[in-house]
């Protein structure tokens, strides 16, 4: 044993080999063999007679060892070879890069051993190719597996678009479980539930009499038949009176159902021609037509709104709430989602509207509210009420120009502020203004003209308006 607690055996367990022997054994240990001097000149190369570089390295003998590199491999070497000239004697690990006119053009992992106290060098080189051959199949493999991923993305982004395109109620079904897989919007809509309640959820309990065996035995029935005929169904959410067309298919080793749910022949023929003509009523009449979530959001406009606001389509309003259109602000908002969802309906509500180039236009709002929903939802008819607006204003003298102005300020400004320089005329108008605005309604009207509600009864009294906002 050493003093590093190493190994050596006695030199009398080790035959003596001939020279032609050791060079047999040296050459199958390794791809290409390279004997140096101390001068770093190369004295010999061995090649494996398997690997090909006989002829490639011929000329070797005689030439400096670091001229065989590239000028990359060869600072490497050299680097690596002064460090290691002090330190603990072992093997260096190198992967070297010849030069082009070497004959070899890949790059080999030479294990360097010193061979003696006169600081000859003996490298062992190993042929990289066939680790490259495997790193390369692996690259290509992953690039290959990139190429199925992603003709499998454009595949379900094809079949996506495919099923909410589809006007058609499309719903896939395990023909095993009776569960739904996957559905499209219209048939969201004609079940009247959200997507995401409805995956994995089992399709007899969204029809009303049919246990989950007797509808799937139903369907599958239904896709031996040539052609397929329709199952009546009721729909237990909605109460609608639908037909259940189903097509058998298979995918990934379960068989599935493509049921096609329609409305039934009544309800289709009373149905439609209403649709169709609110339909058309929204896409092209006069009047702007918004729904807007419980919250006051834009969920959808139609073409005229678009026109009223100058917005150049659906995505710049979409998402938007309502109040960054009207004059007032939260205000005007307040006074609508408030009234509307206390009474279920709102008309002719005045104020203006503001376009996105700055400009204002006044309107009348009218609108309506759905609580009865999933998601509950206000829908708003606004209407231009710039040609009518000066027959809102009381008739007066050509002279009374700034009386108009003073009433044109009612819920941009305080009260005080307003009638600071007028009249108690002026401050009675206001008021009149205000209840006329929202209504009749006590605590709008305040809130429009900054007063608390005390104080609105006050002046109400004062100017016997009490009377009045009873009617």
């Amino acid at each position: 044993m050493t003093s590093d607690g190493s190994f050596v055996p006695n030199s009398g367990l080790l035959p003596v080999l001939a020279p032609d022997l050791l060079m047999g054994t040296i050459a199958a240990v390794s791809d290409l063999t390279l004997v140096v001097d101390p001068g770093l000149t190369v004295v010999q190369a061995i090649p494996s007679p398997a690997s090909g570089f006989i002829s490639r390295t011929a000329t070797w003998p005689g030439a400096p060892l670091l001229s065989l590199f590239s000028a990359e491999s060869a600072r490497k070497l050299e680097t690596r070879l002064t460090e290691s000239a002090n330190a603990a004697n072992g093997p260096l690990t190198l992967e070297l890069n010849h030069s082009p006119q070497s004959g070899i053009e890949f790059p080999l992992r030479y294990t360097i051993l010193r061979s003696g106290p006169d600081g000859g060098l003996l490298l062992l080189g190993r042929d990289l190719r066939q680790l490259a051959e495997v790193q390369q199949r692996l690259v290509e493999a992953q690039l290959a597996l990139e190429r199925d991923y992603e003709a499998k993305r454009e595949l379900e982004t094809r079949y996506r678009v495919l099923m909410e395109l589809s006007a058609a109620p499309l719903m896939i079904v395990s023909a095993s479980t009776g569960r739904i897989v996957d559905l499209n919007g219209a048939a969201e809509q004609m079940v009247g539930a959200p997507r995401a309640e409805l995956i994995d959820a089992p399709i007899a309990q969204e029809f009303e009499g049919r246990r989950r065996g007797e509808l799937l035995d139903a369907l599958s029935k239904l896709t031996a038949i040539e052609p397929p005929g329709p199952l009546e169904l009721t729909v237990r959410r909605t109460r609608r009176r639908v037909q259940v067309t189903a097509t058998q298919f298979r995918a990934a080793g379960d068989r599935l159902l493509l049921c096609r749910v329609e409305l039934s022949e009544n309800a289709r023929d009373k149905g439609d021609d209403l649709t169709d003509m609110l339909s058309r009523l929204f896409h092209n009449g006069m009047d702007g037509i918004v729904f807007l979530d419980a919250d006051g959001t834009i969920k959808v406009a139609n073409e005229a709104f678009l026109n009223l606001t100058d917005s150049p389509n659906l995505a710049a309003v979409a998402g938007r709430p309502l109040s960054d259109f009207l004059s007032r602000g939260e205000v005007d908002m307040r006074v609508l989602l408030d009234n509307v969802k206390r009474v279920g309906r709102l008309r002719h509500y005045a104020t203006r509207l503001n376009t996105d180039f700055g400009g204002q236009l006044a309107v009348e709002i009218s609108a309506s509210w759905f609580p009865d929903r999933n998601q509950p939802a206000v829908a708003l008819v606004v209407r231009d009420a710039s040609a009518a607006e000066g027959l809102r204003w009381p008739a007066g003298a050509p002279g009374n120009e700034g009386l108009r102005n003073v009433m044109q300020l009612v819920g941009y400004s305080a009260l005080k502020d307003i009638v600071a320089e007028t009249t108690e005329i002026i401050e009675k108008m206001c008021i009149e203004t205000a209840l006329e605005l929202t209504g009749n309604n006590r605590v709008a009207a305040a809130e429009l003209l900054s007063l608390s509600r005390q104080s609105l009864y006050v002046k109400l009294r004062k100017f016997n308006l009490l009377a009045r906002d009873a009617d």
